[in-house]
């Protein structure tokens, strides 16, 4: 049996709603355990007795969440050297463009040596006032299929053995 942990935060809903679409998606595998842990729960040894990994996050000032960071700065040294090759994927919900947040999964991930299977999924809200970013958010359909889509295409490749 295999593991896909899925690690997020959100504070207005919307980065909870991808990994909750990539979840269900994931879940259409019988011979795979989906874990879904709020970002400041998850430890280490999730880390180590997961197959592969989906990081979530909202985009804030152009950066991952604080207590995405938290968790990576609780985790990054107890797991370095022994998820090598190990497969992921990233989900982010941004108010401008996600890039940066992107980017920091992606040097943290280097120095983990995961292996990302997919370019970073971006759902863009659009919100840049205070009132727009702080609303709680719905994201449309569309952008949750592509969320479950990626989930189950993570799913299906840990248990072929694709990665």
């Amino acid at each position: 049996m295999k593991t896909l942990l899925i690690v997020y935060h959100t504070m207005t809903g919307g980065t909870l709603q991808m990994a909750q679409a990539a979840q269900a998606g994931a879940a259409t595998e019988a011979a795979l355990t989906v874990k879904l842990m709020h970002a400041r729960d998850a430890t280490a040894e999730e880390m180590l007795a997961a197959d592969g990994y989906l990081f979530a996050t909202p985009e804030n000032l152009a950066a991952i969440s604080g207590l995405l960071k938290d968790f990576f700065d609780r985790s990054y040294y107890a797991c370095l050297e022994r998820l090598n090759g190990r497969p992921y994927a990233t989900l982010i919900c941004a108010g401008s463009d996600g890039q940066n947040a992107a980017r920091q999964i992606e040097r943290i991930a280097t120095g983990w040596r995961l292996k990302p299977i997919a370019p970073p999924l971006i759902v863009c809200t659009h919100a840049q006032t205070p009132e727009e970013i702080l609303r709680p958010k719905q994201l449309a359909a569309d952008d949750l299929q592509r969320c479950a889509d990626l989930g189950a295409a993570l799913a299906s490749g840990l248990c072929l053995g694709i990665f």
